[in-house]
């Protein structure tokens, strides 16, 4: 049996439900942990879902940011300093990386355990244990007229990979690196492989590669 929703029953339906079913439409997203620094050495780390490709070359990742209404650590450091990282998370750490979106008064790499690394004169720190690390600086960022939320575009200028999950054509394992998903605001998942698909011709049927 299918339950219909039409937009005015969604927008008079109760504001956790409505905040949940809407989220989780979209299905699986990307789970990364954003660090970031301010100008003072103060490090911060919180976790994000709406990470995006953008284009390969020039290589440029995007994110959305909530409307800056309050206080966003990440965004303000972000304009500040103009860098900030992007950590894929796996099931080792996936409770701690949940945790990073609690509120602390002090770094979120000090109350959760996660430790933060340096690579050379890169000012904001990667999460130590992650597989997959970019490192990235500010190209530009829009507020969309629609409901004022943050389009925030970052340069890939660093990638750090585990080996073990790197294929010799570019692409990634990401079954091998254990990467983590989330759906909705708080389910995570680790993704089963189906198949790789031959690229797409009007004039064969693709083949398992």
């Amino acid at each position: 049996m299918i339950k219909y929703f039409s937009k005015d029953s969604i927008l008079e339906s109760d504001s956790f439900f409505r905040r949940n079913l809407i989220n989780c439409l979209s299905g699986y997203k990307s789970l990364n942990l954003i660090g970031t620094q301010d100008s003072t050495g103060k490090t911060n780390l919180a976790p994000f879902s709406q990470v995006f490709h953008i284009g390969a070359s020039p290589p440029l990742v995007g994110m959305l940011v909530r409307p800056h209404t309050v206080k966003r650590d990440t965004l303000e450091n972000i304009l500040e300093t103009g860098f900030f990282t992007l950590n894929q998370v796996t099931p080792e750490f996936y409770k701690e990386a949940h945790w990073t979106s609690a509120r602390w008064e002090g770094s979120e790499f000090e109350g959760t355990g996660l430790k933060p690394e340096y690579f050379e004169d890169f000012p904001a720190p990667f999460v130590k244990d992650s597989p997959v690390k970019l490192g990235c600086s500010l190209v530009e960022t829009q507020t969309l007229k629609v409901n004022q939320t943050i389009l925030v575009i970052g340069s890939i200028d660093h990638i750090f990979v585990e080996e073990e999950g790197l294929r010799t054509d570019g692409s990634l394992d990401l079954n091998v690196l254990e990467t983590v998903t989330v759906s909705g605001l708080d389910e995570y998942h680790v993704g089963k492989k189906l198949a790789r698909l031959s690229y797409a011709k009007s004039d064969r049927e693709v083949e398992e590669i």
